[in-house]
């Protein structure tokens, strides 16, 4: 499983998100977590899309966003074990 989350350097609720996510993980579920700084990234198609919701979580670009701004641990969950 492999998550992609969309940040900002600055954001303590990006960082809190990502932390959450972290403690989920256990090795029965492994995943990954790309974090992608929306304010770095070369594709401002980014911050357009993502500026005033970061943190948002997603399992995949072409499925609905997980959750923004706080974790949705049940959403997180029920992906892990769909997979």
């Amino acid at each position: 499983m492999h998550f992609t989350l969309y940040s900002r350097g600055y954001c303590h609720l990006c960082q809190e998100m990502f932390d959450a996510l972290q403690r989920l993980q256990t090795p029965a579920q492994p995943f990954t977590v790309e974090v992608i700084d929306i304010d770095q990234s070369p594709d401002a198609t980014l911050l357009a899309r993502f500026d005033e919701l970061v943190p948002v979580l997603f399992a995949g670009l072409e499925q609905p966003e997980l959750c923004h701004y706080f974790l949705d641990e049940a959403a997180v969950r029920r992906c892990l074990a769909a997979q």
